[in-house]
């Protein structure tokens, strides 16, 4: 498999920058899935055939929520972080996330809830987003991209090649479909002389150069799966993405059943772990906790 759209390297921060602005960020769901929770939980034993909902009948299976978020910068505007599901999804599933995956998980979309329609009822017009930033490039995440073409996509160059490279898409939950366009995509090397360490997080990248968003390299669920540290005004808001599943996990509960790295899955798990310690007033989002997720303020500023 080889996808044929082309990048640019993003070796400095975007413009919009100002002093030391302040964003706030609001969380959406954008569809959910049903699954068997040893999908997020490994199970010990037979985790992989668990992971399938072998054994477990779909009544026991969860609903967990898709994600993205709006977050509002002073000076560079309004931009997204992931996309959640196509607003097709809502009536013909298949289409855009196969039929596999359709069967298996029976995504839910109701009308209006994707991300175009919640962006037109805050007065925010789809077109005009200018910025996504991808915390990675799974299919939940990816696939509603084709309604932002005339953004600028930031997404690791690790994560890039990735899901761009690899012969067997479908096992690594790509869906090159999603982001074979000639869209504006920027890559980000985590090993380039503008990354730095903030907190706890080993490599960093300040994006708009004012230190209200920074983005951090967390691998592990993905080969380049990276989070996203939003400065709020009192406290800083982390979100991280699948790096962690549940919020449980960042207290030792177990582990995603197939990560596509454990050792640096683990790691990143620790820098989480640490930051959470370090400043207990920080709010971090994991990637599909329904529990936590029903408990997340509309807005956080």
């Amino acid at each position: 498999m080889k996808v044929r759209a082309d990048t640019r390297p993003l070796t400095d921060p975007l413009a919009g920058g100002r002093g030391a602005a302040t964003v706030a960020v609001e969380p959406v769901k954008v569809g959910e899935f049903q699954i068997p929770r040893a999908f997020i939980e490994s199970a010990g034993r037979f985790a992989t055939a668990r992971m399938l909902g072998i054994g477990t009948p779909r009544s026991r299976w969860i609903w967990v929520p898709v994600q993205a978020f709006i977050v509002h910068h002073p000076s560079a505007g309004s931009f997204l972080v992931d996309t959640g599901l196509h607003p097709s999804v809502a009536a013909k599933p298949a289409e855009n996330i196969g039929r596999l995956i359709a069967r298996f998980a029976r995504p839910r979309l109701a009308p209006g809830d994707d991300l175009p329609a919640q962006l037109r009822a805050r007065e925010i017009e789809p077109r005009r987003i200018e910025l996504v930033v991808m915390t990675h490039m799974h299919f939940d995440h990816t696939s509603a991209m084709s309604e932002f073409s005339g953004a600028t996509f930031v997404v690791s160059e690790t994560e890039w090649i990735a899901a761009s490279t690899d012969p067997r898409p479908f096992m690594r939950g790509y869906r090159p479909a999603h982001y074979d366009y000639a869209f504006d995509y920027r890559t980000l090397s985590y090993d380039s002389e503008r990354v730095t360490s903030y907190a706890s997080f080993g490599r960093t990248f300040d994006l708009f150069g004012d230190g209200s968003v920074r983005l951090a390299s967390t691998p592990g669920h993905t080969a380049g799966h990276q989070s996203v540290i939003c400065r709020l005004a009192d406290r800083d808001l982390v979100i991280a993405g699948d790096a962690i599943y549940t919020r449980a996990q960042l207290e030792g509960a177990n582990e995603p059943p197939r990560p596509v790295d454990r050792h640096n899955w683990r790691r990143s798990l620790r820098e989480l772990q640490h930051f959470r310690r370090s400043y207990p007033q920080a709010v971090i989002i994991p990637g599909h906790d329904p529990d936590y997720f029903e408990g997340l303020e509309k807005r956080y500023e």
